[in-house]
This record gives C-alpha cells, structure tokens and sequence, in this order.
C-alpha cells in the first residue's frame, strides 16, 4: 500500500510539473524553453521529468484538435488553468493512450491537487469520460496548426503543400546531429544507429539521454536539425578565412564554421545563450571568438571573408521540436521581425570583405521572411548579387530550390520531416 501511495505521489508530481510547464509555453514566446529549465521539474526523477516533458510535447503537437474536441464538450469555457488540465488529459486518452481509467482518474487527482482548479473536478471527470465514449480525431490536418496560419501556408503554397506541412505537426521527430569531422560520419553512424542524410548529417535511431550515446563526451558530433547544417555548408569557407555568426546562439553553426577551418566569431546579445556556445566550443575542442553584443550595433570594425545571418524570425518552421511556437506566434509578430531582419541585413552586409560570401537564413515559414527581404536588402546594397544555390548543394532537399537560386525548404520535403527554412547566398562585389 506504501508503494502505490509513494507511485501516485510521483505521478501526480510530473503531472503537475507538466500542467506548469503547458501553462508556461502557452503564456508566453519561449516559454517551452524556460519551463523545461524550471527547479520544480529539474527536482523531479529522470523518469518523471522524461513523462512531463513527453506528455507536455504530446499536447501541444495535437493541440488544435484536442481543442476542437474539449470546445465541443464545454458549454462555458472554464478558467484557462482548468483547460489545460483538460488538454493534459485528453493527451493521456488519446495519444500517450494511457489506459482511461487510470488517466481519467489521474487528470482528476490533479484537478483537486490544486486550489484554483479544485472546484472544477467534477467537470473535468464529466468531459474527459465524455470523450472516452466518443474518441475525437486527432490527426485532422486542418486542425493542427492555428486557423490563421494555415490560411497563411495554403496562400503561399497552395492546399497540398499546406496539408504536407501541417500534417508534420503531430509527429515526434528522430534527433539530428552534424559531426565534428565529415568524413567521420559513416564510422559514427553504426553505434549512434544512425542514418547518414545528403550533407553529411546523422538522424540517430537512439532514444533517451543525449550524454550518454557514442561520442558526445568526445565532442565527436553536435546535435542541428538537418536543414539548420545547410546554411554553414553554404558558406564554403576554407581554412584560415576568418567567418562571422551573426545571432549564433546556440551555435551549431558556429562549429560548422570552426570545425571548417576557419577563425569564427560568434556574436550574440544574449550571455545567456552564447555561455551554451562556449560549453559545446569546449567539449568540441573547437575555437571561437564569443562576443555579447547586439549584432546590429556592434561597434568593431572589422569585415570577413564569410558572413552568416540566421536572423530572429517567427520560427514557424522549427514546430516539429518546439510545437509551442505555432500557439505562440502573432499575426503582428511577423511584421515587426521582417523590420529587425532588415536591419540586421544592412549590419551584416557592411561585415562583408569585397568578394566575400553572405548567407541569410530564417526558421520561418512565412514569406514576408524571406526572398523579399533579400530582394529590398539587394535593391539596398548594389554592391551584392545574389550567388545561386545549386541543386543538392549543402545537403538541401531538391525540392526547396526555388527559381531565383535561393532555397525554400519545406517541413514535407526530407523523408522523416525537417525544420522549415529560407536560406539564400550573396557575394560581394566591392
């Protein structure tokens, strides 16, 4: 009897700290993040703190229609507190299919465990019984994503593409990883269960712990989304050029750079973010200049051989690891970063050696991010013109080349999902 008082104990505490964690990465932009770094699930056991987090993700990729299917369940919308305990639960039934007895019952503990969504038990035992007779369908993908940014995606790339790539939402994605040396990634390969993708990035079939797979006490390899690896490829530094990673936090890029060859500065104004930078700088054995700054005021004067630009950007495209972004995005949040970006160009253009290489790249989804800020940034500088990308180049699915030279890279477009980009190369002339 201890035992099973000490288990429901432990549940109801990871299902707490996922109600929080839920509650923070739907208040507010990034929230995901910071609550994953919070002391009340950091005190959780390793197990847990894994449930939490796995039943957190888990809502948040079939969001939309768990929403769909509690909206037609309440005739008054509780308090917000109570509907998120309802969308932990509804996950529970429906996609962790956790047995409903026990995840009706558990959903319920956490309801009374909590003084603001106490009165309300009795309601969320009422809908989420409700929904166990009549299961709702969680894989409609013109549920997943927000109404107005599926309108926006069917608009710029019509009914199928916009079915494609919402209908990536709801997948968990395999773990992606670039290796220090290329030529290494066949031998890293076989113990990290890995398949080897075009660019030489590694999609591991391991689970669990990060730390603990071959080679990351090495620093042999770093984990980077496969598309987030194009854009460094695209640079083509060599050995000894000296290369900028304007916003490089948390600096997969900037490794890319180093592990190239070439002398890095990375410059970033968040301390924060660049101390990770610095972190897998050392346990790489790689070398780079950190810099906290604001990419756009920085004062030094000195031009580069190679300049990247992963400019703050809507993120749309990274939702099949941060879900969160899609429920947290704003219309009005992708009309004042298009005006950072553009100032962020112009920075970074004046960094440009001449003959030297840019390369602007952004996790959106959201044309307004990308090919017309390279358009109004090239009708700016006279100085640039655009260098095309060509077919495969740095690993890009084929399918994201676009007619101008620049790439458009699709969440559809690789077997197995991918983040969304655009990336586009520039030379200067003089």
């Amino acid at each position: 009897m201890n035992d099973t008082r000490t288990n429901d104990a432990q549940g109801l505490a990871a299902r707490a700290a996922a109600l929080d964690l839920l509650t923070a990465a739907l208040a507010r932009r990034a929230g995901l993040d910071e609550g994953l770094t919070h002391p009340g699930l950091k005190a959780l056991s390793p197990r847990d703190r894994a449930f939490a987090r796995a039943l957190v993700m888990a809502t948040l990729r079939r969001l939309g229609p768990i929403d769909a299917a509690l909206q037609a369940r309440l005739q008054k919308p509780p308090p917000e507190r109570v509907v998120n305990v309802l969308r932990l639960g509804a996950a529970q039934l429906f996609v962790l299919e956790t047995p409903a007895h026990a995840a009706v019952g558990a959903t319920v503990d956490l309801a009374a465990a909590d003084k603001a969504t106490r009165p309300f038990k009795n309601l969320v035992n009422a809908v989420l019984r409700g929904l166990t007779r009549e299961p709702p369908d969680l894989a409609d993908p013109n549920l997943l994503a927000p109404t107005w940014l599926y309108a926006r995606w069917r608009t710029a790339y019509g009914e199928d593409e916009a079915r494609a790539i919402a209908g990536r939402i709801a997948e968990e994605p395999a773990t992606d990883l670039t290796p220090k040396d290329p030529a290494a990634a066949e031998s890293l390969a076989a113990p990290l269960e890995a398949e080897v993708l075009p660019g030489g990035t590694l999609r591991v079939g391991l689970k669990g712990e990060v730390s603990a797979w071959p080679g990351f006490k090495e620093g042999a390899w770093w984990v980077q989304d496969a598309s987030a690896a194009v854009p460094a490829r695209l640079l083509g530094v060599q050995p000894g050029q000296t290369a900028l990673d304007l916003c490089s936090a948390p600096g997969g890029k900037s490794l890319q750079l180093a592990a190239a060859g070439a002398r890095v500065t990375a410059v970033d104004k968040s301390p924060g973010r660049l101390k990770r930078v610095s972190e897998n700088l050392d346990r790489t054995g790689l070398a780079a200049e950190v810099v906290a700054t604001d990419a756009a005021e920085w004062t030094d004067r000195r031009r580069f051989d190679a300049v990247l630009l992963d400019a703050p950007c809507s993120a749309t495209g990274t939702f099949r690891r941060q879900p969160d972004v899609l429920w947290a995005a704003r219309p009005s949040d992708i009309a004042s970063l298009a005006a950072l970006q553009s100032r962020l160009l112009d920075a970074a253009g004046r960094r440009v050696k001449p003959g030297g290489v840019l390369v602007y790249c952004v996790c959106s989804l959201e044309p307004e991010e990308g090919q017309p800020q390279v358009d109004a940034f090239l009708a700016r500088a006279p100085e640039f013109a655009l260098d095309p990308i060509g077919p495969g180049e740095g690993g890009a699915p084929e399918a994201s080349l676009t007619p101008q030279g620049t790439l458009r890279i699709l969440p559809h477009h690789r077997p197995g999902g991918t983040d969304g980009f655009f990336i586009a190369r520039l030379r200067r002339s003089a």
